[in-house]
């Protein structure tokens, strides 16, 4: 390991991209071959690229990982276009949820870059205002550094929704993660709400979504695995011990598929004594269904929403994604219409979340064409 930087002077800053999800509720659109963060969404570039220019003007690019699937480790680096050191793509050899794809990425850095702050980012979301997105992530990176607090950002809420998790702040006293008043102690994180129960949760002013982006030490993070997941620290360390050594590449492939499944959100920081959130306002969307094509784009006056060629009759609500061929709607709402490579999918947009169940009839089916 590197030696730590001389006293008074700034941690390193180092950002963890997790881009191993299939984004299945993204079908047909999203594929095995070339799952949601490899797509293009809103016009400007394929999502894992937003992400990193996203995060470039807080974060040295140099200092910018990737961790994925083992089989899209090439398409990551050539879809980066530059963006990204081949060896700062982490491959992984299994999936096997946030928390084992977390504890990699911050033994990889302790063991060969030297300890520093680490954010943690979906390689899939949207964020409509980027500099008040940077605003928040600089001053998280702060936080973190000046204490030894694990920090998430919740999403100031701007309707009661069923499909986010939450996070209930302290609401009597301000967080202290490094003596500052802009954090929050987190008091609960829970699960999607029903809709009561969302609408109190919007109304209460303590509840916020939860966004998945964390930021904290490398160092501080190890320490939990150590204390809250010691098995899969235990992995870890078999893992670091044989980084930088030629027999770093069978080592993963070997002890990584054998680390159980469990998220950061479940095996951490539900458990963790100092967890502390900063507040976000600033566009996110999570992108996590294909009704969210309308958060990323204009509708027009009737309400629809069109990615591609889409012409409307007596047409309202309606989100359109075609890639060759116009689609018509005539005296239809609330649809979603998609053109893939081989496929059609319509589906009523209250209904969106249910296109994940297609792919598992398909998968059942042996249809892996069409995956």
């Amino acid at each position: 390991m590197q030696e730590q930087e001389s006293e008074g002077l700034a941690m390193k800053r180092y950002g963890i991209i997790m881009a191993g999800g299939s984004g299945t509720r993204f079908w047909p659109l999203s594929r095995k071959q070339l799952p949601k963060q490899f797509l293009n969404l809103t016009g400007k570039d394929i999502m894992v690229n937003e992400t990193i220019d996203r995060l470039s003007p807080v974060i040295p690019a140099e200092n910018i990982f990737v961790v994925t699937n083992e089989a899209h480790a090439e398409l990551t680096y050539e879809a980066a276009a530059g963006r990204l050191q081949r060896d700062h793509i982490l491959a992984e050899p299994a999936a096997r949820n946030t928390a084992a794809c977390i504890g990699y990425a911050a033994m990889e850095i302790i063991r060969k870059y030297g300890d520093g702050v680490m954010g943690i980012f979906a390689s899939d979301h949207y964020i409509q205002d980027e500099e008040g997105f940077r605003g928040v992530l600089e001053q998280a990176m702060t936080e973190a550094e000046r204490g030894e607090g694990l920090l998430t950002i919740g999403i100031r809420p701007t309707f009661a929704s069923t499909g986010y998790g939450y996070i209930r702040r302290k609401a009597a006293e301000p967080g202290k993660a490094d003596g500052s008043l802009s954090c929050h102690r987190v008091e609960e994180f829970v699960e999607k709400p029903d809709a009561e129960t969302a609408e109190r949760y919007l109304a209460s002013g303590e509840y916020f979504w939860n966004s998945g982006m964390f930021v904290w030490k490398a160092s501080v993070i190890l320490r939990q695995f150590a204390m809250l997941l010691p098995d899969i620290y235990e992995c870890l360390v078999k893992i670091g011990d044989s980084m930088g050594t030629e027999r770093e590449r069978q080592t993963i492939a070997e002890v990584y598929p054998a680390i159980h499944k469990i998220s950061i959100d479940y095996g951490i920081m539900e458990r963790a004594a100092q967890v502390y959130m900063l507040e976000g306002d600033f566009g996110w969307n999570d992108v996590g269904s294909l009704d969210a094509l309308a958060k990323l784009h204009t509708p027009d006056a009737c309400g629809n929403t069109a990615c591609g060629d889409m012409i409307g009759l007596d047409a309202s609500g309606c989100i359109s994604y075609g890639k060759d061929k116009l689609i018509a709607l005539i005296g239809v709402k609330d649809l979603i219409v998609v053109e893939g490579e081989d496929t059609i999918l319509v589906c009523p947009r209250e209904r969106a979340q249910e296109v994940k169940q297609i792919v598992e009839r398909l998968e059942e089916q042996g249809r892996i064409q069409y995956l």
